[in-house]
């Protein structure tokens, strides 16, 4: 069940039964917001025959409902980095996946589109995100959206809108997301598996995208949150062997969300300490802060080496003045 995002549900809605619905829309917002599970749920109602009623309810056991459970709907595709073979993430949406290539893996998306729906009166495309898409992907998606059948709906996530072609935007009619409140990030979180978690953490944390929240949680960011408190909190001259021992728990295959979240958290850490600073003191801690940022969006770009990133933003964060 999709949570909150009410006045989209009813842009949607309202477009298609009433009569006067567009072929593309474009979900922009920033990521977390939850407008992949969005896209997901229209799409499973807009599959169902876009029935009247209650937002995007459908019937559980109706074909639309079980098919997209069971990942077999004939009429839904779905163009994300992930690999269809393999289950790993490439850097890129590529071509192959919209046009047939030598190099393409399954059926490409412009080969979909060529029959009609199998199951229903339409199909649906949702390309997660768009921005992943490299300038040739996003020239042959243009050829389908140049060319709109009446039988196919695209849903294009975006949470970079200014990254996308302008003749892309100017095809799609825009559905902007706003953030959650904390009750809705709640609910959200109460339905997810996130046991031994700080559930009042992760909502604070959210900032009302409850998508960086379950990120956040898989991180073990409770966790976390509790070695750089303690870090923060010990004399200087006595944080290097924490600072140390934080790095040997970053560093390493399957850790690569706790190197996220400590990239995220350090900086901010640091900000909020000095916002009850003053004088002398505020100054030392903004220029950790300065410093600690510096690094942290340097990290991945240059390829640093997450271990010594994470005993120096430790280092960092102990130099706060307290």
């Amino acid at each position: 069940m999709l949570i909150g995002h009410q006045a989209q549900i009813e842009a949607l809605t309202a477009a298609f039964t009433g009569g006067r619905p567009h072929h593309a829309w474009l979900l922009v917002g920033q990521q977390g917001l939850g407008k992949a599970s969005f896209a997901r749920e229209a799409a499973t109602w807009l599959l169902a025959g876009a029935p009247r009623g209650d937002g995007f309810a459908v019937p559980p056991e109706g074909d639309a409902a079980r098919l997209m459970a069971a990942g077999s709907h004939l009429d839904y595709r779905l163009i994300e980095r992930t690999e269809a073979k393999t289950g790993k993430l490439r850097s890129e949406i590529v071509i192959g996946q919209i046009v047939r290539r030598p190099d393409g893996e399954g059926q490409p998306l412009r080969e979909f589109l060529s029959g009609t729906p199998m199951l229903g009166p339409r199909r649906v495309v949702v390309i997660d995100a768009a921005d992943d898409m490299n300038r040739n992907t996003a020239n042959a998606l243009l050829k389908s959206l140049e060319e709109p059948s009446e039988d196919t709906v695209f849903l294009l996530v975006s949470h970079s809108p200014g990254r996308l072609l302008p003749t892309i935007r100017s095809r799609c009619r825009t559905l902007r997301f706003s953030r959650l409140t904390d009750a809705e990030v709640s609910r959200v979180l109460a339905s997810a598996d996130l046991e031994g978690e700080d559930e009042n953490l992760l909502v604070r944390l959210a900032e009302g995208c409850p998508g960086r929240a379950i990120a956040l949680a898989g991180a073990g960011i409770t966790a976390l949150e509790r070695d750089l408190g303690q870090l923060a909190d010990l004399p200087p001259q006595i944080a290097n062997p924490a600072a140390l021992m934080l790095a040997r728990g970053i560093g390493g295959k399957g850790r690569e969300g706790r190197y996220a979240a400590l990239l995220d958290r350090v900086p901010t850490l640091i900000a909020d300490r000095a916002q009850r600073l003053t004088g002398p003191a505020r100054g030392a801690a903004i220029a950790e802060w300065e410093a600690a940022s510096r690094l942290a969006r340097e990290a991945v770009p240059l390829q640093l080496e997450p271990g010594q990133v994470a005993h120096r933003l430790a280092l960092h964060l102990a130099a706060v003045p307290a």
